[in-house]
């Protein structure tokens, strides 16, 4: 029988995947206090359902930054995935296109950008991290906008890598089979570096990621791309009134999937702050905790226009290659249409704060 939940696909990628891979995708940072707060968020919230409406028929679609699809769930960027499975990158965005979903691809991917461009028949964003040799990111982004990328996702939430626990202990490296795509065989050398107490993901961080990004870094990659730029990785209203300022077309809210700064807000708390202080100027979209389609009622009624799924996606992947994540997308949807209905919500556009009541402390 086949999952019939998000959280029953991922007792089925523990039960696949080697137990470090499991670790690096699932873990947090620290302790881990940012990984179950983002989830528990989602629980600090009763729904309101209003009754007598008709909800025969529910509209899920949406446009994002001028692409309109038929849902607003997307898959966030996530690095190395064919530790999931051999397809990787290629199998998640064929699932997310054939379900009419947003892919973001990540710049650490296991497939080149080109070759997830290729099989792609949905839109997709790429996700760039700025290097410290700045024509390094030149160079991916040109690539992107050659293969037919939409928009850049510009992740401003790793000046350094989060230390990253279960990392540490495994000694964490990429498996001989798994690459670095979109870099050279180098860099696949140093991430594969493996020794008790160290990480070569962090290593690899530590020397390749440019600790000296400031506002100045959103408009130098605004400079060498015409393609929208969205920000990742913000958390307050005052990062978000910069952000409108610095011109953005986006934002996503995130806490970098509790990977990043061990006790940061998690993002559904964040997103009231940050859509108040946006004032519909760009697009704001959320990730972190997503595991039911009320949790996407919830972010969407807080204010974000699309969610972005995370670590589910690995599970599906895991569990099913293609044939997962397309699953695992499709349950998602269904269970936010559900939702809909039962609120008395029959649009998206129906939704706001007033189907939300926040629990009692």
């Amino acid at each position: 029988m086949r999952p019939l939940c998000l959280d029953e696909y991922e007792q089925q990628a523990r039960a696949k995947l080697p137990a470090d891979v499991f670790d690096y995708v699932c873990g947090g940072s620290d302790d881990e206090c940012s990984l179950r707060d983002s989830r528990r968020a989602f629980e600090s919230w009763w729904l309101r359902p209003n009754v007598l409406v008709d909800v025969s028929r529910c509209d899920t679609s949406v446009s994002l930054l001028g692409t309109t699809l038929k849902h607003p769930l997307g898959v966030a960027p996530m690095a190395y995935q064919c530790l999931a499975h051999p397809d990787g990158e290629e199998a998640t965005a064929r699932a997310a296109g054939a379900h009419g979903g947003l892919m973001v691809v990540s710049t650490m991917a296991s497939r080149s950008l080109e070759d997830v461009a290729r099989v792609a028949s949905g839109p997709l964003w790429f996700q760039v991290y700025c290097f410290r040799e700045r024509a390094v990111t030149t160079a991916l982004i040109r690539r992107a906008e050659a293969a037919g990328y939409r928009a850049l996702v510009l992740t401003v939430d790793t000046p350094r890598l989060g230390r990253r626990m279960r990392d540490v202990r495994s000694g964490f490296g990429l498996p001989a089979h798994v690459r670095a795509a979109n870099f050279d065989t180098g860099v696949s050398q140093a991430l594969a570096t493996r020794a008790p107490g160290e990480s070569g993901i962090a290593a690899h961080a530590a020397r390749d990621f440019d600790a000296s990004l400031t506002w100045e870094s959103v408009a130098w990659v605004r400079s060498v791309s015409r393609l929208p730029v969205v920000l990742k990785g913000v958390l307050t209203a005052e990062d978000a009134e910069r952000a409108v300022a610095a011109g953005v077309d986006g934002l996503i809210v995130s806490n970098h999937g509790g990977r990043q700064l061990d006790g940061a807000l998690p993002p559904l708390e964040a997103l009231p702050e940050v859509v108040a202080a946006v004032r519909g100027r760009c697009e704001v979209l959320v990730d972190g905790g997503i595991r039911r389609g009320t949790d996407v009622l919830k972010a969407l009624a807080l204010g974000a226009k699309a969610v972005l799924v995370g670590r589910p996606v690995y599970w599906g992947l895991a569990a099913g290659g293609e044939e997962g994540v397309g699953h695992l997308l499709s349950l998602l949807r269904e269970e936010l249409e559900l939702a809909l209905a039962l609120s008395g919500r029959p649009t998206l556009a129906s939704l706001d704060a007033s189907v939300l009541r926040r629990r009692a402390p």
